[in-house]
């Protein structure tokens, strides 16, 4: 396995181990941080894998951090329906 993957499954391991873990603020901390590391592992596994195998594993991630993804939905709709329409 290449070590793009293998860090992408490090860090699907350290997400659900940070999952189970109790927290304050509902794990959004977490969430910040596992985004900010994802996203460069993410670009390295198209560089190295091509961009199907990132999108693979961009589903994978999203599915992880479904929250964030659900708010960052709601507010692009949020932002869609006040734009003035010309």
């Amino acid at each position: 396995m290449s070590l793009s993957l293998t860090l992408a499954c490090l860090w699907a391991l350290v997400a659900n181990v940070l999952a189970m873990t109790p927290s304050k603020d509902n794990h959004w901390r977490n969430a910040y941080i596992l985004i900010a590391v994802g996203i460069p592992i993410l670009g390295y596994i198209v560089l190295q894998h091509g961009p199907w195998v990132g999108l693979l594993i961009l589903v994978a991630g999203c599915s992880v951090l479904r929250w964030p993804m659900i708010y960052l939905g709601r507010w692009l709709r949020g932002v869609v329906r006040r734009t003035p329409v010309e």
